[in-house]
């Protein structure tokens, strides 16, 4: 495990951005920081993406990757705006080499026991668990992890402040993603002061999971 990856592991949880506007990607990375959440996904599903980041990425008390990496080139992009790890919705071999030849750690995405064994035999020992929700939850990931002690997840996909407990009390978790500490309505209205309070809510929530070891 990189030390990039440990260190979102101590964070215990991973704000999913979305970022239309790059010019709020500052003050987003700075009520992310107040509200004690040094981290953050920026997903490449928007035109600006990677100016977003960059704009994020500039903040040294964040660990800004980039996330929905669908291709090669996005891993090159992402890169140059100064992503420190790479997260992919599905898995792709490509994208995943792509990332072990340039040196930077890399959570590609899975959700069946085929993927994961992809994973294993390509040296990836933490994965994205997505959608999460959608495919049955901690019930299913806790069927699916157990046949592979080994590996560790991020579950992402439809998780909330409801349910962030009942992932992160799985031994399998490392850390859990999600995008309700900045939804879009927060962020384009620049409601920072809501942002923060979301972010340190989660991170108190975070605080009480027990040690996994």
């Amino acid at each position: 495990m990189t030390e990039i990856i440990s260190r979102i592991g101590e964070i215990g949880i991973v704000p999913v951005i979305v970022l239309d506007d790059p010019d709020v990607a500052r003050p987003l990375a700075d009520a992310l920081a107040e509200g004690g959440l040094p981290c953050a996904e920026v997903t490449f599903r928007t035109p600006r993406a990677a100016e977003a980041l960059q704009h994020m990425a500039q903040d040294s008390r964040l660990v800004v990757g980039a996330g929905t990496v669908l291709t090669v080139e996005q891993v090159d992009i992402a890169v140059k705006a100064g992503a420190t790890y790479i997260v992919t919705p599905g898995y792709s071999r490509d994208v995943v080499r792509a990332c072990q030849e340039r040196g930077i750690p890399v959570i590609p995405g899975v959700a069946t026991p085929t993927e994961i064994q992809m994973a294993l035999q390509d040296g990836i020992t933490v994965v994205k668990f997505f959608p999460a929700e959608a495919v049955g939850g901690t019930r299913t990931l806790s069927a699916i992890a157990a046949p592979f002690p080994g590996l560790r997840f991020i579950p992402t996909g439809g998780i909330s402040r409801d349910n962030l407990e009942d992932y992160l009390a799985l031994p399998c978790v490392l850390a859990v993603g999600g995008s309700w500490m900045a939804p879009a309505r927060l962020v384009s209205e620049q409601k920072w002061a809501d942002v923060i309070r979301l972010a340190a809510e989660a991170v108190a929530i975070v605080a009480r999971r027990l040690p996994t070891g």
